[in-house]
């Protein structure tokens, strides 16, 4: 375990190869699961104010699910808000390409330029996940492995990419450019070690 500045983070972030490889998994972290992604206040907040651009991307069934539902839950197992999700598990924000890839409407909005913000914290940071201590004021970053990420990890190995490099773009939109490179000296530290 590391401690970046208030983030408890596992050593899986820093060493698990990690590449996200959607021609294979077809976007599947998105597609199933128990509750929806993670959000904050501040990104339920933001997409009510965006909400017609980003249901613009979205199929019929996505608008008249969020429309019926709401685009967000309080997952009570979960004890936290979440994406909205329909009956099979597919959070209502996604849509399929031409290439049978799941894509994030809020992402394709935000890398268009038509948003201002891009997907929830949570989905741009996984296969990391934020557990935060309110009492302790820590957070602690830990690597949720699945087997449907199995090619990523394949991939990762293959490009020689760490899971932190991999979100390195959402470390820093989430902690900072001082917390990233303050873990990026942690795990080169790491791996000089070993060697």
């Amino acid at each position: 375990m590391l401690v970046i500045q208030d983030t408890l983070v596992s050593l899986d972030v820093v060493q698990t190869p990690f590449h996200c490889h959607l021609a294979v998994c077809k976007g599947a972290c998105c597609t199933e699961g128990d509750y929806g992604a993670p959000v904050t206040a501040e990104e339920m907040r933001l997409y009510q104010e965006w909400k017609e651009v980003i249901q613009a991307e979205l199929g019929l069934l996505s608008v008249q699910k969020i429309q019926q539902d709401g685009a967000f839950t309080y997952y009570e197992e979960a004890g936290q808000w979440g994406t909205t999700c329909h009956d099979d598990g597919a959070c209502v924000f996604l849509f399929r390409g031409e290439d049978h890839i799941s894509y994030c409407a809020i992402e394709r909005a935000y890398q268009e330029g038509r948003i201002p913000v891009n997907k929830p914290i949570s989905c741009h940071l996984y296969p990391i996940r934020v557990t935060r201590n309110d009492i302790s004021g820590f957070e602690a970053w830990n690597y949720d492995e699945w087997d449907i990420c199995s090619s990523a990890c394949s991939l990762g190995k293959e490009k020689k990419t760490p899971l932190y490099r991999f979100v390195k773009e959402a470390i820093i939109r989430l902690k900072g450019q001082d917390f990233y490179d303050e873990l990026e000296a942690a795990a080169i530290h790491i791996d000089e070690a070993i060697d």
